[in-house]
């Protein structure tokens, strides 16, 4: 079964600025804080790493970067959604602008993945865009504008209303998150406390001086966020 993620959560992709050991030990340190936080991380891993990440740790919510549609059989050097969940990996990445895919394939990946009760997480780089995607039901909507994605330079906050606005509209149950350019702990607390549900970070953690503290200081922001949310809601 899918985990039900809680919110505010914090999603971390390695895409391929790291490979083989090193996004297991990446792994570790996310698994640590969001054990020491409380909070629910979602990481996001290269194929070749998702089993051995699953079997290493305890607290990560696991995602594949993709994946196709077909069914076991014939289909050389296809991604099958039977081989990802068999990982253990409990989700996929769905229109990434780095792996940009059709309305149509879009639709049939978050069929294919909730077929297999799996999370579908997909990417919008358009209010258009994320409406569109909306009406296909997946879990989680990631609107990330394609030219802020790994500039260092993040959506406003105008933004980011106006995209949880946009998506909620059509159905309130798909969880929000706010990930393009973030590179501070600072942003992912504005972000969450202005009406998304999750953040994340790729080159915001990876390029960094110190990947391991700026994911600390980013996991920190979120449980911040979630205990200011709560004195707030009382």
């Amino acid at each position: 079964m899918k985990p039900k993620i809680r919110t505010p959560f914090f999603e971390i992709g390695t895409k391929n600025y790291i490979y083989g050991d090193a996004v297991l030990e990446l792994a570790k340190a996310a698994d640590a804080a969001a054990k020491k936080y409380d909070i629910d991380v979602l990481f996001i891993a290269p194929y070749t790493e998702l089993r051995r990440i699953v079997e290493n740790t305890d607290n990560l919510i696991v995602l594949a970067p993709y994946m196709d549609t077909l069914r076991p059989g014939r289909g050389m050097a296809d991604i099958l959604p039977e081989a990802i969940k068999a990982t253990g990996a409990v989700g996929v990445v769905v229109n990434h602008c780095e792996r940009p895919m059709t309305l149509s394939a879009i639709k049939k990946t978050i069929e294919r993945a909730h077929e297999l009760d799996m999370i579908a997480f997909a990417c919008a780089d358009s209010v258009a865009e994320m409406k569109a995607i909306a009406h296909l039901n997946p879990d989680i909507i990631n609107p990330e504008p394609t030219e802020l994605i790994g500039s260092g330079t993040a959506s406003d906050l105008s933004y980011v209303l106006e995209s949880v606005k946009a998506i909620k509209s059509i159905n309130p149950n798909i969880l929000v998150e706010q990930a393009a350019g973030i590179t501070t702990g600072q942003q992912v607390y504005d972000f969450i406390m202005a009406g998304s549900e999750g953040a994340g970070s790729a080159s915001g953690i990876l390029l960094s001086d110190d990947p391991f503290a700026k994911l600390e200081e980013m996991v920190a922001a979120v449980r911040k966020a979630a205990d200011d949310l709560a004195k707030k809601n009382k």
